[in-house]
């Protein structure tokens, strides 16, 4: 099984946050422990987007 996270901020920024970074290392320790893989997390807002696997933050 595998998992891509994705979401937007009601700023329209497309930048993680801090609590964007915790909560994904979070996800990631739980979908591990399930066998999931979590294969990125996507942020979009006014028209663009960062991916944490990209950015290097997974």
């Amino acid at each position: 099984m595998a998992l891509i996270l994705v979401h937007n901020h009601p700023s329209g920024g497309s930048c993680q946050s801090d609590d964007d970074i915790v909560m994904t290392q979070e996800i990631k320790k739980v979908a591990s422990a399930l066998s999931v893989v979590l294969h990125d997390h996507i942020i979009v807002g006014n028209g663009r987007w960062l991916s944490f696997r990209k950015a290097g933050l997974l």
